[in-house]
């Protein structure tokens, strides 16, 4: 079976590890707060992270227009200063994807994250199309694949990195391990970096079966607990694992409920509380309530 390319070895050793997914601070007038976000960053990378990914959706990518995802990459490179692979989050229409993925390549990142794309209507040979497109306009950078579509098979990443070198990796966002386990071996399970992309309290059973990294939100407020559960994760020790598991559960379960709708609020509220950044988002994402705000106060006690 076709592997991908000697050169992108190093990209992709760094993807077997916490994945930061860095929050997008906002001012009191609501722009993008730049000297903040610089800030977080720093304090993630100086913990020991060695891969960021600036737009993602614990950025709220999708509520952030394109200048503003422009901005937010330069200002992550700008930040990280060598120090950690930046992985740019891009998608959207294949022009506007394509635009965005070449940026970053001029701004100085390592790879691109494809977002899952969010057409009505995709088929499977469309899906292999979309990236194929995107990854070829930016051959010099690898490419991580954002799978949150279980229909998307082993077959077609298989496919899609027989003619995209730089395919390297999938962070995989599927609620199914045993669907990751078959489609990482059907894909080839030494193909890719395999990312279990449902951050901490999925890792341990991706990981089980395959996974060696996991995107992180929770590595925002507290770095060092993501860190240690990686470690553990890396050497095996699920009982140590399961230990931090049951520290941040508190945390990651306001995240969760709801169908995720207070994912990104409950990590901003936290670094409110921390004196780290203002805990506001946009719609459709929304504030806490009271009550909640003192659950997530309640949670950081575990941390």
């Amino acid at each position: 079976m076709p592997v991908t390319s000697p050169r992108f070895d190093e990209r992709k050793r760094r993807l077997s590890g916490v994945v930061a997914i860095p929050v997008t601070p906002f001012d009191a007038d609501g722009a993008v707060d730049s000297e903040t976000y610089g800030r977080l960053v720093d304090r993630v990378i100086s913990a020991g992270i060695d891969v960021v990914t600036p737009n993602g959706n614990t950025g709220e990518f999708y509520a952030l227009d394109g200048a503003e995802t422009r901005h937010c990459l330069e200002v992550t490179v700008k930040a990280t200063t060598g120090r950690a692979s930046v992985v740019a989050g891009v998608g959207h229409d294949v022009r506007t994807a394509i635009g965005s993925a070449r940026h970053a390549r001029d701004a100085g990142a390592d790879l691109v994250m494809i977002h899952q794309p969010v057409h009505p209507y995709v088929s499977a040979e469309g899906w292999v199309e979309y990236h194929r497109a995107i990854a070829a306009a930016v051959p010099e950078l690898g490419v991580v694949l954002y799978v949150r579509d279980a229909r998307i098979e082993g077959e077609q990443l298989a496919r899609l990195a027989d003619v995209a070198e730089n395919v390297i990796g999938v962070k995989y966002a599927v609620p199914d391990p045993v669907r990751f386990a078959s489609v990482a071996r059907d894909a080839g399970i030494d193909r890719f970096a395999w990312i279990a992309g449902l951050a901490e309290l999925s890792a341990p059973g991706y990981f089980a079966v395959g996974a060696t990294g996991f995107t992180s939100g929770l590595v925002n407020v507290a770095p060092s607990l993501s860190l240690e559960m990686f470690r553990a994760l890396r050497d095996g020790d699920f009982a140590g694992a399961m230990t931090i598991w049951e520290r941040i559960r508190p945390f990651e379960e306001l995240r969760a409920a709801d169908g995720n709708a207070n994912n990104v609020s409950v990590v901003k509220e936290a670094l409110a509380q921390l004196g780290l950044c203002r805990a506001d988002v946009r719609p459709p994402s929304r504030a806490l309530t009271g009550a909640e705000r003192e659950q997530v106060r309640a949670a950081l006690t575990f941390f």
